[in-house]
């Protein structure tokens, strides 16, 4: 062998072990874990004080100790409705923590939720509350009831359910009130009586913004003489010192709030792992003391038996399917010939 046949076969021999070692440690990086991961929370407004400063650190904290890998979080928190389709407008939210189910279901039509998100723990929900009735201090209006509210000596506050799924919540329980009470009294649900009540106190409605939160402002810088909210948004103003005394009427409506993970901006990111692992945790008892904590109605019932004094079950508690379930209310409430469609018409036409 001469000697410039032997330095190339050297050379090429150097050449091809550094493609090998190469290879070996790109492979080696590639099954490393990042240093840090992210995770992008598209959420409504009310839960956000329970998320930042309970929730979110103590999700930090356990998946830093099993994993050794940071977590952070991209947060957004508008009103349901509006947050849902920022999330098909390309909001790439990897979780969606919403007000109600049809906002889900609305990414669920659209293709970005691919699995059977109602498969999951309780259904897919991770909090409940039900509809409140804030009063000023001393009540001085002596407001007791839903009848109460459609008093002309009265202005009621709540956000629009064109936009807020709270306001929705609000309607539906209004809507269903009307139905409870009429049984109450013939022994049948009567729709007219629900439709006429729902009418009555809509006219009695003095501004609707887009969210809960900004209709809790609202009331606070002095407007209105009751506010219809969440239970939990009344608990969490009190929590903070201010004096937002509150009454949950009889015939109030059960609120469950779901979550889901958005399967295509998952995928996306390439992050499904912890972005499961932290839909997880929402359901484990430390997050569901944590929503107790903030006014919510925990899921998980042992969790509920530790705040039972703290959140009392009215005596004519409903749930959505009350009233007919989402599908069903989707029309018979908001469609164009829906009881809450109808009233705004005609209040509009002044009459």
């Amino acid at each position: 062998m001469n000697t410039k046949r032997a330095i190339r076969i050297i050379l090429l021999a150097v050449v091809i072990t550094g493609f090998f070692f190469t290879g070996c440690t790109k492979k080696q990086e590639t099954n490393q874990p990042a240093k840090s991961v992210t995770i992008t929370l598209g959420a409504y407004t009310v839960p956000k004080e329970a998320y930042q400063k309970e929730i979110i650190p103590a999700f930090k904290k356990m998946w830093k100790e099993k994993t050794g890998q940071d977590v952070e979080f991209r947060e957004s928190y508008v009103a349901s409705g509006a947050q849902s389709r920022s999330i098909v407008g390309g909001f790439d939210a990897d979780i969606a923590a919403l007000s109600l189910e049809d906002d889900i279901t609305r990414l669920v039509t659209s293709g970005l939720i691919t699995h059977d998100w109602k498969s999951k723990k309780f259904n897919g929900f991770i909090t409940r509350s039900t509809v409140a009735m804030v009063y000023r201090p001393g009540n001085p209006k002596n407001v007791k009831s839903w009848e109460d509210l459609t008093s002309d000596k009265i202005d009621v506050l709540y956000p629009s359910p064109r936009t807020s799924g709270g306001a929705m919540w609000i309607v539906n329980a209004i809507y269903g009130a009307g139905l409870k009470i009429s049984e109450a009294k013939t022994g049948k649900q009567d729709p007219a009586f629900a439709a006429k009540l729902l009418e009555k106190i809509q006219r009695r409605v003095k501004v609707m913004d887009e969210s809960g939160r900004a209709s809790v402002t609202t009331f606070e810088n002095g407007i209105g003489d009751i506010l219809l909210t969440y239970e939990n948004e009344a608990i969490l103003r009190q929590l903070q010192g201010k004096e937002f005394p509150f009454l949950v009427p009889d015939a109030t409506i059960l609120i469950e709030n779901p979550v889901a993970l958005v399967d295509k901006y998952v995928n996306k990111h390439g992050n499904r792992e912890v972005v499961e692992a932290f839909i997880e945790f929402l359901y484990s008892k430390e997050a569901q003391r944590s929503f107790a904590n903030f006014g919510f109605r925990p899921v998980d019932e042992e969790v509920l038996k530790e705040f039972q004094n703290k959140y009392p079950v009215p005596s004519m508690l409903f749930d959505i399917q009350y009233i007919g379930g989402w599908e069903t209310v989707r029309n018979s409430l908001y469609g164009p010939e829906g009881a809450w469609t109808k009233a705004i018409d005609t209040i509009g036409r002044g009459k």
